[in-house]
């Protein structure tokens, strides 16, 4: 089961990393007006443009998604995810608190998305430090 967790949560880890990596890296103006798409509109209330952070950005999420996928392809190993996941912890977290305190600048509709999308990467990010013993199958320790 833990394995099958930390799978699915590399993988979403991953996906979002990249999304987010080659948008920002490869068309970093583009990211900063619409980011995260389908029109919403998240970064521009935030302060003015800047190309060099822009790309920083991308260049970071670019790492992470390397990072989740190294890890999930690594994943039975034992020390590669929850060391994978610390890194991602740090990250996830603290971007995660720097976002709720900018709540104010948003509609409610967006408000709601970036707690919600960014908690789940934080859980993710926990699932990922919790070691395999930890999380058992209750079906294999339950008596009969």
């Amino acid at each position: 089961m833990k394995l099958l967790l930390d799978r699915i949560s590399l993988a979403f880890i991953a996906v979002t990393s990249a999304y987010v990596g080659i948008f920002a890296y490869f068309a970093p103006k583009t990211w900063f007006d619409t980011f995260p798409g389908f029109g919403l509109r998240w970064l521009p209330q935030l302060g003015p443009y800047n190309e060099h952070f822009a790309k920083d950005v991308g260049a970071a999420y670019l790492a992470f998604t390397a990072l989740s996928l190294m890890a999930l392809a690594h994943a039975r190993k034992q020390a590669v995810v929850p060391l994978a996941g610390a890194a991602l912890l740090v990250f996830n977290t603290l971007h995660f608190v720097y976002h709720l305190t900018m709540l104010h600048m948003y509609a409610p509709l967006d408000r709601a998305l970036n707690v919600v999308l960014l908690g789940l990467l934080v859980v993710m990010s926990v699932i990922l430090v919790i070691p395999a013993g930890a999380v058992t199958d209750r079906r294999s320790t339950s008596s009969t």
